[in-house]
């Protein structure tokens, strides 16, 4: 769904002459930086990598256009080489400058991406979304850039009333066709903005209008409703960095203030940002900051923000240059990106801050930093540069419902607490004026019996700061001998010392000693002591094994025990 992923495949050159005689954007103008000739020529480069997923049969009915990588011809694919391959043909210091070939490869695309909208203007994400007006959305932060970029130039005629029948034909799906997520909304309606600075239409304003009648779901963390770190955040901070814009309503740029402060402390010391409270596809997974870099820089420039600026700086320092420059298209339109930052101002690296909006605590100090998680099995990650202790769990084999996780996480002192208590209750006989006449088990629901025999489980986890990490003491008590397991999940790549593996149990390792280690480069994390009272490591009503490195501490209630990180 997001175009800003960058096609990887073939090295091979597509055939290009230049294009004489046509006019277009001149040499003359501001200046481009550096590093944004640099962001030219990576896209020069990466614009091969569409030539082995053309579509060149000619029997085809999508001939022209280009598929993913399960050879299906789609119009995401599509739109991304027609944003790329316009975007270089009317770029001076690009290679592709003016190419004659190069606009009857994007006629061909153009042609083909009509062929895949449907008559009520929407198009297909093939892996789920059908005559989906969110894609269609989509979608069009590629086509509006190819349009404008193609517009000026003699010679693009056939492709531009192409491309301009698609945004016609979108534009009427996305004034009355709807949405599946909150920032559906966002991107639907900055698509809208889009669309009415080429082709004024008062049902464009209209529908925006509808939309933000809703109000922007921004809680008062400074977080949106999804939590997406990794996808959708950086999406609406974009969709509504474009609205404000566009409609002149500047306190659109509010929301977007928040959250990019508040981002801010969710930020590891290696670049990486925090994706394990996400309510999308994104939660748990590993990305950088490369996504809020426009974000960033534009509000920098804006705000005249040090603190923003300095992220800027960092993502520059963090991120490959290949990610940043996938928004190159956005800084070829808006030449005011190109100025030097302001000054920076330190960032965030020593904190203790609770997001109860979010249902998570976030920890920082200097090189490592943790964060402390409700409602998710996973309750805990240590971060110390790229040596990453990527998630905490314990469970008890306590009538097979027994993986903690707490509701709430609570201050007290210098601590945060979460807690849970589970009970496991056996049933009486059904009075005799309830049984069913039939013997039917479900006519004699567990509700109408009475409890009795009821087993009881409290679980407390205290996690302190000390000099130089956290102490977590994890208590397990009312049932005894209930059989335990702590998991300690490493991310895959590194070196485990001081543990013994597991012979039954791939990835699997047992702490009994009182310290261990785990090494990636020049990080390392220090764990202990251990315990290992017995060997069930996957225990009855606990989550199955996550495939990474997993070092194991077992026991029985009452479960009392504290381990170190540093």
């Amino acid at each position: 769904m997001n175009r800003r992923n960058f096609i990887a495949g073939s090295t091979a050159s597509l055939i290009i002459t230049p294009m004489l005689g046509f006019k277009g954007f001149a040499r003359t103008g501001p200046t481009k930086p550096a590093w944004l000739l640099d962001w030219v020529r990576i896209n020069d480069q990466q614009l091969a990598n569409y030539k082995p997923l053309k579509v060149t049969d000619p029997a085809n009915r999508f001939v022209g256009g280009y598929m993913n990588d399960s050879e299906m011809p789609n119009p995401h694919t599509t739109s991304g080489f027609l944003m790329k391959a316009s975007m270089l043909f009317a770029t001076p210091e690009s290679t592709h400058y003016g190419s004659k070939e190069l606009v009857q490869e994007i006629e061909a695309a153009a042609r083909a991406l009509l062929t895949m909208q449907h008559d009520d203007g929407t198009i297909d994400l093939l892996d789920t979304n059908f005559h989906s007006t969110p894609d269609t959305a989509f979608v069009l932060e590629n086509i509006v850039p190819t349009y404008k970029f193609l517009k000026p130039f003699k010679g693009t005629e056939s492709a531009t009333e192409a491309i301009k029948t698609f945004l016609t034909k979108a534009g009427n799906a996305l004034s009355v066709g709807g949405i599946h997520t909150p920032n559906h909304r966002w991107v639907v309606s900055a698509a809208l903005t889009k669309l009415n600075e080429l082709f004024p239409d008062p049902r464009y304003i209209n529908r925006i209008h509808q939309w933000l009648a809703e109000h922007i779901d921004l809680d008062p963390d400074g977080q949106f409703n999804e939590k997406s770190t990794n996808t959708y955040s950086p999406i609406v901070d974009r969709s509504l960095i474009i609205m404000a814009r566009g409609l002149n309503k500047p306190e659109l740029f509010e929301p977007v203030r928040r959250n990019l402060m508040m981002t801010l402390y969710y930020v590891h010391p290696n670049g990486e940002v925090v994706t394990e409270a996400s309510n999308r596809q994104d939660k748990g997974t590993i990305g950088n900051m490369s996504r809020y870099y426009y974000c960033y820089r534009y509000m920098a420039l804006r705000d005249n923000n040090g603190e923003m600026a300095a992220m800027c700086r960092l993502i520059e320092q963090t991120c490959p240059k290949e990610q940043l420059a996938g928004y190159l298209d956005y800084f070829l339109e808006d030449p005011m990106l190109w100025k030097d930052l302001p000054a920076s101002k330190p960032l965030p690296t020593s904190y203790a801050k609770a997001f109860p909006y979010s249902g998570l605590v976030r920890i920082r100090r200097g090189n490592w930093d943790s964060t402390l998680l409700s409602n998710n099995a996973t309750w805990l990650t240590f971060h110390k540069g790229n040596a990453v202790l990527q998630g905490m769990r314990v469970a008890a084999s306590f009538f097979g419902k027994g993986q903690f996780q707490t509701e709430k996480i609570e201050q007290e002192g210098n601590s945060w607490i979460l807690r849970k208590s589970l009970e496991g209750p056996y049933y009486q006989p059904h009075a005799a004026d309830k049984i069913a006449a039939d013997g039917d088990w479900n006519k004699m629901p567990r509700e109408g019996r009475q409890q009795s025999e009821v087993q009881k489980l409290d679980t407390t986890v205290r996690v302190t700061e000390t000099t130089n990490g956290l102490d977590i003491d994890i208590s397990l008590t009312g049932t005894d001998h209930v059989p335990v397991a702590l998991e300690l999940i490493f991310r895959p790549g590194g070196t485990l010392s001081g543990v013994v593996k597991y012979p039954k149990k791939d990835n699997a390792y047992l702490l009994s000693g009182e310290s261990a280690s785990y090494t990636v480069g020049p990080d390392t994390i220090q764990f202990g002591p251990g315990k290992a009272e017995h060997k069930g490591v996957q225990l009855r009503g606990a989550l199955p094994a996550m495939d990474a490195p997993t070092v194991y501490l077992t026991g029985y209630t009452p479960f009392t025990h504290r381990i170190h990180l540093s």
